[in-house]
């Protein structure tokens, strides 16, 4: 059963997303919040698995409430899936610093949104492919420093690894990409993630780009 606390200062939103969780027999909502500062009281007291995070709220916005959450040891299983519409996902590179595990448009099937909350309760990452293409261009109108990657540690093979993760590639992408087994993917994601002491996928591609490895417009 994962347990999931739905966070939204639009009560009408709130209340379909809290119907919608309730029709699956996989899901319990463990409660509702309207704002930043009541999510992270209610984390404190339950300690969900996942948390539906909007961005724009009263109070303390989804940011500051997720960086709060996650830095909370009471809540050290739980995991962040960040709702946001369109116009708002220039913020996701602030809640990727802040320790959110998945960011989904608010216009997502409902399916989707299931299946989102079960690859995040299991400490995947998820990133919407529009919210993806708006990320990298955020760091496209960056300036960059050409010159070489910073030094991490990381074998040829892991690189190529992160760059197609950076790219927004599923393992099973990469593994047709590199010509490499499904599971040697995941095995070199999970090298990954601990080598550069990421939470998820999703922080790996941060990583990517603000070290030089990754530039916007070169694969």
């Amino acid at each position: 059963m994962i347990r999931v606390a739905v966070v939204d200062d639009q009560e009408l939103v709130r209340s379909g997303f809290v119907v919608l969780l309730g029709s699956s027999p996989d899901i319990e909502v463990v409660g509702e919040a309207g704002d930043g500062q009541q999510a992270w009281e209610l984390c404190r007291h339950t300690s969900p698995d996942v948390v539906l995070m909007d961005v724009r709220m009263p109070r303390i916005d989804g940011i500051e409430a997720t960086r709060r959450i996650l830095a909370d040891p009471r809540c050290a299983s739980t995991h962040v899936l960040v709702l946001t519409t369109f116009d708002e996902d220039e913020l996701v590179h602030e809640a990727l610093r802040a320790g959110a595990s998945g960011f989904l448009l608010k216009d997502t099937r409902p399916t989707k949104l299931l299946e989102a909350i079960a690859v995040v309760a299991a400490g995947d990452a998820l990133l919407a492919p529009r919210i993806t293409r708006r990320l990298i261009a955020q760091f496209a109108a960056l300036p960059h420093v050409l010159g070489p990657p910073e030094e991490d540690g990381l074998t040829d093979r892991e690189r190529e690894v992160l760059v197609a993760v950076s790219n927004g590639l599923s393992n099973q992408e990469i593994a047709d990409r590199l010509r490499m087994g499904y599971g040697t993917v995941k095995t070199h994601v999970s090298h990954l993630l601990t080598k550069l002491d990421c939470r998820d996928r999703a922080q790996l591609v941060m990583h990517a780009y603000e070290s030089g490895l990754t530039v916007p417009g070169r694969g």
